[in-house]
């Protein structure tokens, strides 16, 4: 019998890697920064607030992690190719993309403005859109493949009685992207896959781990569907994103990974 030749201790290997994290002060954004950058990834982050960006580049820095900042959202071409340029100027390559941007605008159908049901378009389809086609051209270019990673949800797949009419459609639409990415870019080496979370720890999820009646209830009727009996940490999307970024999942293209305790198996 003769074993394969697997090296575990370099599957998940990133370091020196060039990782663009689109979002990057956000809950999730700033566990793809803590968890590359800690592993030798060197990170160009973006957002739109220069303040929260300027802290955040300062204790990337303090951890000794390579990193660049650029104070632009992936509203339009023009600003995916500024970070791309950054990334480049920086590093000189585009290794690894990971779109922690999105938002929520919650409210009846009914009531809800076209101008506002677009706003989340934007934000959560056409921005990975506009940022994934910037960064395809240079992985393309580059010749040596590349990663994406999209954030979808668990909404992207189940529906919500309570007004996500726009989120739960954005997100079917970034599965989508996924999917359909991962079948264009496959013979360019460049896999593409996404994150689903439900519900992880964040400043907008703070009050469903409280101790107050709302948030009990809220939480055991939510946890009454979750299999693995907790809501999520953000340590618990730092594996699957280590997994997606790095050459253990060379032959995993087009997925939806659900980081959600099991809720959608159910």
């Amino acid at each position: 019998m003769t074993l394969p030749a697997i090296d575990p201790s370099t599957l998940f290997d990133v370091a020196g890697k060039s990782a663009i994290v689109i979002g990057a002060s956000g809950a999730f954004g700033q566990v793809v920064c803590a968890t590359l950058g800690n592993a030798g990834a060197k990170l160009t982050i973006t957002g739109g607030n220069a303040d929260a960006l300027a802290e955040l580049q300062g204790e990337l820095e303090q951890q000794s992690i390579a990193v660049c900042s650029v104070n632009r959202r992936t509203n339009s071409e023009a600003d995916c190719d500024a970070i791309i340029e950054a990334a480049l100027g920086a590093f000189g390559s585009v290794d690894i993309l990971v779109i922690a941007a999105g938002v929520n605008d919650v409210s009846p159908i009914t009531d809800m403005s076209p101008e506002r049901f677009q706003a989340v378009m934007l934000a959560n389809v056409e921005g990975a859109w506009l940022m994934a086609r910037a960064a395809g051209k240079q992985m393309i270019e580059q010749g040596s493949g590349g990663k994406v990673v999209f954030t979808s949800s668990a909404r992207g797949k189940l529906g919500h009685p309570a007004g996500y009419s726009a989120y739960c459609t954005s997100k079917s639409a970034v599965d989508g992207l996924t999917k359909s990415l991962g079948c264009e870019w496959g013979k360019y080496g460049i896999t593409v896959n996404a994150i689903a979370p439900t519900v992880f720890r964040s400043p907008l999820t703070a009050w469903m781990f409280g101790d107050d009646d709302n948030a009990v209830a809220v939480r055991e009727g939510f946890l009454a569907r979750v299999p693995i009996g907790r809501l999520g940490e953000p340590e618990d999307l730092a594996g699957p994103l280590l997994f997606l970024c790095s050459r253990a999942s060379d032959f995993h293209t087009g997925h939806i990974i659900y980081a959600d305790g099991g809720y959608t198996a159910g």
